[in-house]
């Protein structure tokens, strides 16, 4: 069926007039939200671990046809959210062709479409706005004028036109206009300047505008959302409170409350499938403990828990880790990619940009701090595949003065027969789920693992040069001395 293309067309089709003309973006949002829930279909795909606390106070928020803004540290998937609100909203809707501001065909705001109805009436052409282009999005910084958001008077225009300067139709429309019967999302709100958030009042409240003080009343339909840091209402700006009086729903967001909900944002997010390369053989310890970094940062002391720490940091070392391996299977001539304990420590650079550090870490420099996280991450990870008393007789190993260095340069069929001379050691690694005869390469990585286990509990020691040790080997005792029974003395 051809769609309508003028506003007589429309009027006798399938967009009947009682569908548009009183239907606000709040109504419309809502139809298809509630559609979605009684449809059983999951609210937004794609967003892990909000669904029990997040995504219902979102979804109450667009049922009660409220503003809303997000608050949360850096890293929260606030923005995603946000453009995820794109799934309630209709697929397109007819609007008069070239308006700025989308207008409704059935009720014309500009004068320039009010102007066009009635000079064409039943012939004004009709377009269809798709939903990708009712999301307008704008990121707060300091410089953002008011004409940046609401709009200004263009000379330009009224020079062309021969218009007077207080015409409306020498308005220049800003970004909260042409958001008109869609979402406007302001990221970062209390970094928008005071007088600024003053001239939102108006939309948000009476749900009009003015521009340049002329009397030139607009009653937009658009459904606003914000974003903020919950540290920002005191640090870098503020949010004036009339303004957060109009908002109607605050709610907010929060890092992954679990390991295995962080892996599936990780897993979900990272660039692991690399296009050309040799095959990759992840181990799932690998994952637990890049993953882990991040919540031993979260509650580190030495790092800054205001700041927060970005999901992004084990998005991005784990990338790091797999191109390290990457690296390290070329050079070694290998044919499958297995990362290692040792791809981790090279991921460091992953790792440093992505947190604040207190007095106390600057004082131990961000490097420290990252080497003092991931000896933490693989100890609290080891400790759930691995009963220290288990591995006494590796340990007993290296206290009797045994030494392991492993090369970088070496392939891991090299490193295996390394590993096997040490009793017990390749064969700790079914407590991984490996088997004698898997591929060297994951073999390795686990005993790897294991050793790496065991100097962060400080069973065993590791340096640059020596690789794993003993502090003090253990000297065998020496037998215990039979007494010299003594001469007994006569006393005369």
């Amino acid at each position: 069926m051809n769609k309508p293309q003028t506003l007589g067309e429309l009027r006798a089709s399938e967009f009947a007039p009682e569908r548009y003309a009183g239907r606000s973006v709040r109504d419309e949002m809502r139809e298809n939200v509630l559609a979605r829930l009684d449809r059983g279909q999951e609210i937004f795909p794609g967003i892990v671990g909000f669904e029990d606390s997040v995504t219902p106070q979102v979804v109450n928020a667009i049922l009660s046809k409220h503003n809303f803004i997000l608050l949360g540290l850096r890293g929260q998937a606030k923005s995603r959210l946000l453009r995820a609100l794109l799934n309630f909203l209709d697929q397109e809707i007819p609007v008069i062709a070239g308006c700025e501001i989308n207008d409704n065909p059935y009720h014309p705001l500009c004068r320039a479409c009010r102007l066009l109805v009635e000079e064409k009436g039943e012939q004004t052409p009709i377009a269809y706005l798709p939903r990708e282009l009712r999301y307008v999005e704008k990121l707060a910084t300091p410089d953002v004028t008011i004409a940046d958001i609401i709009g200004d008077i263009d000379p330009i225009k009224a020079a062309r036109g021969g218009l007077a300067l207080s015409d409306e139709l020498t308005i220049h429309y800003g970004l909260l206009p042409r958001a008109n019967r869609g979402i406007f999302a302001l990221n970062e709100l209390p970094d928008l300047a005071a007088k600024i958030q003053v001239g939102l009042f108006n939309i948000m409240q009476e749900g009009d505008i003015q521009i340049k003080g002329y009397p030139v009343r607009l009653p937009l339909d658009v459904f606003l959302v914000f974003t903020a840091n919950p540290e920002d209402y005191t640090a870098r700006g503020k949010i004036i409170t009339p303004l957060k009086d109009r908002i109607g729903s605050e709610i907010r967001t929060h890092y992954p409350m679990t390991r295995p909900e962080g892996i599936a944002i990780t897993q979900q997010e990272a660039w692991l499938k690399r296009d050309g390369a040799r095959p990759l053989t992840l181990p799932a310890f690998v994952t637990d403990i890049v993953e882990e970094i991040a919540f031993q940062a979260r509650k580190n002391k030495k790092i800054d828990k205001r700041s927060g720490v970005s999901q992004r940091m084990p998005i991005s070392a784990i990338e790091n880790v797999v191109s390290n391996a990457e690296r390290r299977c070329l050079r070694a001539r290998e044919k499958d990619i297995v990362p290692r304990i040792g791809d981790i420590y090279a991921a460091l650079t992953a790792l440093t940009g992505k947190f604040e550090l207190e007095y106390e870490g600057e004082l131990r420099g961000a490097e420290q701090v990252a080497h003092e996280l991931i000896r933490a991450a693989i100890a609290a990870v080891f400790e759930q595949y691995f009963d220290h008393n288990s591995l006494q007789q590796l340990v007993q190993y290296f206290e009797l003065g045994g030494a392991l260095k492993l090369s970088e340069e070496a392939r891991s069929e090299e490193l295996l027969k390394q590993l096997r001379k040490i009793q017990g050691l390749v064969e700790s690694t079914s407590h991984l789920g490996f088997k004698p005869k898997d591929k060297p390469g994951l073999l390795v990585a686990g005993c790897e693992f294991v050793l790496e286990g065991l100097y962060a509990h400080r069973k065993i020691n590791r340096s640059e040069e020596r690789g794993f040790y003993a502090e003090e080997p253990l000297r065998p005792e020496p037998e215990p001395r039979q007494p010299v029974p003594r001469p007994r003395r006569s006393y005369q």
